[in-house]
């Protein structure tokens, strides 16, 4: 069955809370590598730290699906991670195209980015379809794109690390997460990274990607909060260090090309 947190990070914040909210992390066992888990501890803390009660709930391949979800999250993994858990996405396809439609927002790194895609080729040529929830192909290949990079989104720059060998390409008029400044992005050709539709974002960032971004962290806080409980109102959040440690290693990596 799905598991539900009831970790530190999780309960009533101090001071009595603006109401619960669900976070579903996908498949963390077989797709939750390279730091990825960090997202969601992450968010689950800022949930806190803007009065909110984060409920966490583990989705494992073959569980009943939460009883309530507002926010989902997915992570990188290998190629054997995403054949294992594709059975169980396919039958949670209709609700997943359904939350989507309804609003709920999403981060999906990596592996899981290219299953909410169109269809992956592994480097074996084995093909998994995807949700198409976003309009993106990838295909893995022999050379893989790794190290830091920077991206320019709507939501500020943002930074991450890469590490992945599919080569990912967009489908006509699908939005990207970002535009490279630095780093190869999804093909190292065309100058994107990762895909956004609506309240979905896919990424190959890990890092993983969300405490070094604490606005990218608070869009999503944010947005899930307003369906569970039909507002936001933002807690004071002291920030100062990893704004910070974002505006140096922004400029940082630009200094180098």
């Amino acid at each position: 069955m799905s598991e539900q947190h009831t970790a530190d990070l999780t309960g009533p914040p101090p001071g009595g809370s603006k109401g619960r909210v669900h976070l579903v992390h996908l498949y963390p066992r077989e797709m939750s590598i390279y730091g990825d888990l960090g997202n969601t501890r992450c968010l689950a803390a800022r949930l806190r730290w803007h009065g909110y009660e984060p409920v966490v709930h583990d989705h494992h391949p073959g569980a009943p699906w939460p009883e309530r979800a507002d926010l989902l999250v997915g992570g990188g993994g290998q190629d054997s991670g995403q054949i294992r858990v594709q059975d169980d996405l396919a039958a949670h396809a209709d609700r997943l195209r359904q939350l989507v439609a309804d609003g709920v927002p999403m981060l999906m790194i990596c592996g899981m980015y290219q299953l909410f895609g169109q269809a992956f080729t592994t480097v074996e040529g084995t093909r998994l379809p995807g949700l198409g929830i976003l309009d993106v192909t990838a295909r893995g290949n022999a050379k893989r794109m790794i190290g830091p990079v920077v991206l320019e989104t709507e939501l500020g720059d943002v930074v991450g690390y890469e590490n992945h060998s599919g080569s990912t390409e967009l489908g006509p008029g699908q939005q990207p997460f970002g535009r490279v400044r630095h780093g190869s992005g999804n093909n190292g050709n065309d100058g994107t990274e990762g895909a956004r539709t609506g309240n979905v974002i896919g990424s190959y960032l890990h890092g993983p990607l969300l405490p070094a971004n604490p606005a990218l962290a608070d869009f999503l806080v944010g947005a899930a909060a307003r369906r569970a409980t039909g507002d936001f109102v933002p807690g004071d959040v002291d920030d100062t260090l990893a704004q910070e440690a974002h505006r140096r290693q922004v400029r940082r990596l630009l200094a180098t090309g």
